[in-house]
This record gives C-alpha cells, sequence and structure tokens, in this order.
C-alpha cells in the first residue's frame, strides 16, 4: 500500500469503525480489529466500543504527541452479515495490494450505502419461515405451526409499516407481541388445540433476544464490562416488553372473545425437528442478511449446532450438550475463516441462533409471572443461564483448539 497521510489513515479508520459498528459487530471482536488494522497502517490505536458510543484514539506510531481523539454517539447497529463480510474483504485488498486509501473509502461508503440485499417479499417469507419453524422445533403440533406461520406474516407487517414512521419504530417490539396474543387469542376460538403462549413465542421469535444475551455475555468474558454490561442490559429490558406486549394481547384477546379451555394437541413426531432446524437456518439468510455464496455455510452451522448438541445429549444434561454444540459451531467456523478468509462470526452467529435460550427465558418468565408452563420443562429458568453459560464457555474453548486467524 503507497504512503498516506495521517489524516487520511484515521479517517479510514474511524469511518470502518462505524461501518463495522452499524453492521452488528461485537465490541471485543471490533477492537481487535481495529488495532490490528492501525498496526498494519503503522498508527498507534487506543479503542473503546459499547453498543451506543465510538471513542477512538489514534496516533502515528512512536508519536503520542500527535495524539487524535473522535468520539460520537451512535445506534446499535443490526446484524448486516453480508456488508461485514465484504468490508472485511475490502480490508483484506487495501493491505495485500496497492488501492489508495482515497479508493477503499469510496467503497466502504458504498458498502454502508448500499440498499438492502434482499427485497421485502423474500423478508415476509423469511420471517413467516421462521416463526412456522420454531414452532415446529418445540414439536407441539401443526395447528401451533400453522398459526404461528400466519402471524409472523402479519408481524414483518408492522415491521415494514415501522420504516415509515418513527412512533411505530419506537414500540415495535411491545406492539407486535400485543398484536399477536390478540390474534392468537381469536384464533383458539376457532381451535382450541391451539397452545395461544407457544404461538406468540413463535410469532415473535425474530425478536427474542437471546442472541444479544449470549454476545453480552461473550463481550463481559472478553473483560468488555461497559458493552456486555449495557447489551446485557438492553437484552433484558427488550424481554420484558415483548412479554408484556404478549401478555396484555392474550388478556385483550379474552376480554374480546372470551376464555378458551386450551385441549392439548397430538405433538408433532420427532423426524420433523431436523426439517425445522434447516429451515429456521435458511430463513436466518435472508433475516441476517448474508450473502447467497455464504449462505450454505451458515446452514451447514445450524445443523452442526443440532446435531452435536443432540448427539451430546443423550450423555449428558441440556447445559453441557449446548457446550458442545457451540464447542463444535466455534470449530467448523474457525476452519472457515481459516479456509475462506472471511470472518467466522458470518457462520458463527447462525448457528447460535439454533443454540440459544432466549425462548427458554422467555418460558421460564411466563411462568414466573402466571405460574403456568407453556410447555413441560422442569427449573427453565436455572437451565436457561446454564445454557448461556455454556455457549460463552464453547466458543472460548473452540478458539483454544482451532486459531480462526482473524479478528472478525
Amino acid at each position: 500500500m503507497s504512503p498516506v497521510s495521517f489524516k487520511h489513515k484515521r479517517k479510514f479508520l474511524i469511518r470502518l469503525a462505524k461501518a463495522l459498528h452499524q453492521f452488528g459487530t461485537p465490541a471485543y471482536r471490533l477492537e481487535a480489529h481495529l488495532n490490528k488494522l492501525a498496526e498494519a497502517l503503522g498508527l498507534g490505536g487506543s479503542f473503546m466500543v459499547a453498543p451506543t458510543a465510538l471513542t477512538i484514539m489514534l496516533w502515528p506510531a512512536g508519536d503520542r504527541a500527535n495524539e487524535y481523539h473522535y468520539s460520537v454517539r451512535v445506534k446499535p447497529g443490526d446484524l448486516d452479515l453480508g456488508s461485514l463480510a465484504r468490508t472485511d474483504q475490502l480490508v483484506d485488498d487495501l493491505l495485500t495490494t496497492d488501492m489508495p486509501l482515497e479508493e477503499a473509502l469510496d467503497k466502504l461508503r458504498a458498502i454502508s450505502d448500499a440498499p438492502a440485499p434482499y427485497p421485502h417479499w423474500l423478508n415476509l417469507i423469511a420471517f413467516g419461515l421462521s416463526g412456522g419453524a420454531f414452532a415446529l422445533l418445540m414439536g407441539t403440533s401443526w395447528y401451533d405451526v400453522g398459526a404461528a406461520w400466519a402471524i409472523s406474516l402479519l408481524v414483518y407487517g408492522l415491521i415494514y409499516a415501522s420504516t415509515f414512521s418513527t412512533r411505530l419504530s419506537n414500540a415495535l417490539e411491545p406492539l407486535a407481541a400485543l398484536s399477536a396474543g390478540f390474534i392468537a387469542s381469536a384464533l383458539a376460538q376457532w381451535q382450541p388445540q391451539l397452545n395461544t403462549s407457544l404461538v406468540v413465542l413463535a410469532s415473535v421469535i425474530a425478536f427474542i433476544p437471546g442472541l444479544a444475551l449470549t454476545v453480552g455475555l461473550a463481550e463481559l468474558s472478553a473483560r468488555e464490562l461497559v458493552s456486555g454490561t449495557a447489551r446485557v442490559m438492553d437484552a433484558l429490558m427488550l424481554m420484558f416488553k415483548l412479554y408484556f406486549g404478549a401478555a396484555l394481547g392474550l388478556a385483550f384477546g379474552a376480554l374480546c372473545f372470551g376464555q378458551v379451555d386450551y385441549a392439548p394437541a397430538v405433538p408433532l413426531p420427532e423426524w420433523t425437528a431436523p426439517l425445522a432446524v434447516l429451515a429456521l437456518s435458511a430463513s436466518l439468510v435472508i433475516m441476517f442478511k448474508t450473502r447467497l455464496r455464504d449462505g450454505l455455510w451458515g446452514i451447514l452451522s445450524g445443523v452442526i449446532a443440532y446435531a452435536s448438541s443432540q448427539l451430546a445429549a443423550q450423555y449428558f444434561d441440556a447445559a453441557l450438550a449446548t457446550f458442545f454444540g457451540a464447542f463444535f459451531v466455534g470449530v467448523y467456523a474457525n476452519l472457515y475463516a481459516r479456509w475462506l478468509n472471511s470472518p467466522a462470526i458470518i457462520v458463527t452467529l447462525q448457528g447460535m441462533v439454533i443454540l440459544v435460550p432466549g425462548s427458554k427465558i422467555y418460558i421460564g418468565l411466563n411462568f414466573a409471572v402466571s405460574g403456568q408452563q407453556m410447555m413441560p420443562a422442569d427449573q427453565i429458568g436455572s437451565q436457561a443461564f446454564l445454557i448461556l453459560m455454556s455457549l460463552v464457555a464453547g466458543l472460548i474453548f473452540a478458539n483454544v483448539a482451532v486459531n480462526p486467524k482473524k479478528t472478525l
């Protein structure tokens, strides 16, 4: 890379930090990546990343007298794995070719300003598929699967409408859960075998912050205390908003349509679970905005997560089984990063979604408040906490077993 001024280098690093934060990169990965790149550009640097703030200090190597400070308030980023992969490729090209820094900055702006990779109709299909697939994975009944699929489509309508209204966007999660609860109560009048609480959970499963909780705990384990604490608390508050919205929707439904005595349906056969994993993993390719060239690798990550955890569950309890699932997903992701020179996080996150216990936390919250079980489960609250710890430990051990050679 041709020599350029300190001003141009710091401008590129700051723009890169904002872009990667916008694409949902965890704090500990983003800081490590920025430190590595600053060193490669011949700069010293110190970075502090939080979900709502970026603090950056840069200086020419060996010259702290010319230190430059930059702080900015940012919005929490949404996952955009496709843009993340393209940005990582851009940085590799910058470091291994004679690409001018100005050209790299223009390309980075183009990535950040690019329109959504998939049309709304495809996102609608993916959102409905995720709700139906989660209900299928829970093995309840075909009634629940069909209702969850239909209500998920309606919930996506709210998501689309929120892009045109700031007020709707601010209340999106509880409003979506409230709508799902009300519609599920109406459907239960027609089909008493509907497990309304589980249908509501499946309908808003895309909002359940299990992945955010896992990332927050991973940041805490990496001593990213500010970012980790903020992310965990944000995830817990989102969980409370979703549960309150669902409870209010079900209460309104009971008031308008009357209470229906639940009649348990015949549970689904076990062979439907692998189909659910494939369907859920495929929907995540669209919802996470993953490039199609990476989509198959992401689906395979979900399959590995499910298969390894199910195999381990034959010999260990649920928490330890999840540890093995996270470990094998981490090893697979690190090998993917080494062989394809692409960020490991692209496939890690898709595997983690299959394992994260966000739904268990919601179910435990429902039992703690209402005393009702949405599905048979023992000690689900403590089990969810142990599963979260197992996920973090599995990823840590995977990084020890296989070095990804990539910071993202």
